[in-house]
């Protein structure tokens, strides 16, 4: 076991970032555990308000964010001070796009609807960072044969190609496909080739005329959203907590 995680990680380089996303993982998971016991009035935890102002936690992640990347960034890949930067790097990360909706809208909206877009970006990371320690790399690089990687030609080709899936996939409004994609091409190339989604620029532009294209992206939508929305509310309540309820508009007497 030494052995395959020194051969795995520790050769490559790959330990700062596996602690980093060590790190990351649990200080979402740590403050998400704070914040639910504050926002139920149990335990000793409470928000931080000197002189009135609620400092959120994304305040000191941005710092620990600052820190611990230039830190990385002059250590290099091998050493204590790069995998102690690496941590506190992760920390920080932690920290800030656990608060990601609140910088998004520019508003506390942590345990609103709109909250619930920290948690999927927390996940989208958390899984990018995985990908890139299995060993896949942006834009199919790593699928290049040695003949493919000494000729430029093959090399530009296959990264210019597999980006353009990624761009395709985007102004389709698969973001998450696309964002996938860039380390693992075919989830691009399958966002590529279906139909966008109806409120997509891709929609908008090469949809207006073409009726029977635009009816099928809706009712294709439509029935994504109704197969996938329960399970993936669920797995969010889950991670970082149900949002609040809207308040009931008053009954007209």
């Amino acid at each position: 076991m030494g052995h395959w995680f020194s051969q795995n990680f520790v050769e490559p380089g790959k330990l700062p970032l596996l602690l980093a996303l060590t790190a990351f993982v649990l200080t979402f998971a740590i403050t998400r555990f704070i914040t639910r016991m504050i926002r139920a009035g149990k335990g000793p935890f409470r928000n931080i308000t000197p002189g009135g102002v609620h400092i959120h936690h994304v305040v000191p992640g941005v710092v620990l964010s600052v820190v611990g990347g230039f830190g990385a960034v002059g250590s290099g890949r091998h050493g204590v001070t790069a995998s102690v930067c690496a941590v506190v790097f992760g920390v920080g990360a932690g920290l800030v796009l656990d608060e990601f909706a609140l910088i998004l809208h520019l508003d506390d909206v942590y345990w609103t609807e709109e909250g619930r877009q920290s948690v999927e970006v927390v996940v989208l990371t958390a899984a990018l960072v995985l990908l890139v320690l299995g060993g896949f790399s942006p834009l199919g690089v790593n699928d290049l044969s040695d003949d493919q990687q000494q000729g430029r030609l093959g090399a530009v080709l296959t990264v210019v190609i597999n980006f353009c899936f990624v761009l395709i996939a985007l102004f389709k409004g698969k973001a998450r496909m696309a964002v996938v994609g860039a380390l693992v091409p075919f989830v691009a190339l399958i966002g590529a080739v279906r139909l966008a989604r109806p409120t997509s620029p891709w929609a908008r532009r090469f949809y207006r005329n073409r009726h029977r294209a635009r009816s099928r992206a809706v009712l294709r939508a439509y029935h994504h959203d109704v197969r996938w929305v329960g399970p993936r509310r669920r797995f969010q309540d889950l991670i970082g907590g149900a949002p609040d309820r809207a308040p009931l508009p008053p009954s007209k007497p």
